[in-house]
């Protein structure tokens, strides 16, 4: 009896590990969602400039490319998880300052609404991830390589936004990459792998 008490107990918990890397994993994802309508918002209301946004892109980047290099072997650890959290903080914080500055941003202008347009997609995209996190049809190993995806995104953004202009070839290039993360996220979601736990 007590051996089958203490099996019950040992597959509970690894149950709730797995649920709690899953949602660990969501968590992170929901985070940088949140930082990007952040950054869209503050295009679309003019507490951002085009070049303040693509600072906090690069930024974006890093954080993601963190994420992707934590999820690489499928799960956080908790160093891990404090070091992302630090780094997502930090990120945070940054689009805070650039908001209230005092600079203000033309929302209006051919660069801000391209911009507006590119951080719009970047939030879909990063939903869907959250998405499939969430459902399952994601594992945290695909999550991590759709983050390495967005890191790439979010550079190239920041890229074409340094002199605080972005012209149409720019956002070509942009879009293109967006295009062929949209692809991948897509077959990650719909192949044959499905999250355990």
């Amino acid at each position: 009896m007590k051996y089958r008490i203490l099996l019950a107990s040992l597959l509970a918990a690894l149950g709730a590990t797995g649920a709690f890397a899953q949602t660990t994993t969501a968590t992170t994802v929901q985070r940088d969602v949140n930082q990007q309508t952040r950054i869209e918002n503050g295009l679309k209301d003019g507490s951002l400039t085009t070049q303040e946004a693509g600072r906090l892109e690069r930024e974006q980047s890093q954080v993601d490319r963190l994420q992707a290099k934590d999820l690489k072997n499928g799960k956080l650890s908790l160093k891990e998880r404090a070091q992302l959290r630090r780094a997502q903080d930090k990120a945070s914080h940054d689009i805070r300052a650039a908001e209230t500055n005092g600079v203000k941003g033309n929302p209006q202008s051919l660069s801000s609404e391209r911009m507006q347009a590119d951080v719009q997609r970047d939030v879909n995209q990063e939903k869907r991830i959250e998405q499939g996190v969430q459902s399952g049809s994601l594992t945290n190993h695909e999550a991590g390589s759709l983050e390495r995806g967005q890191a790439g995104v979010d550079r190239k953004e920041a890229q074409a936004a340094h002199n605080g202009h972005i012209n149409k070839h720019e956002q070509a290039a942009i879009q293109g990459k967006q295009n062929r993360q949209s692809e991948v996220l897509f077959e990650k979601k719909h192949n044959d792998k499905l999250r355990k736990g």
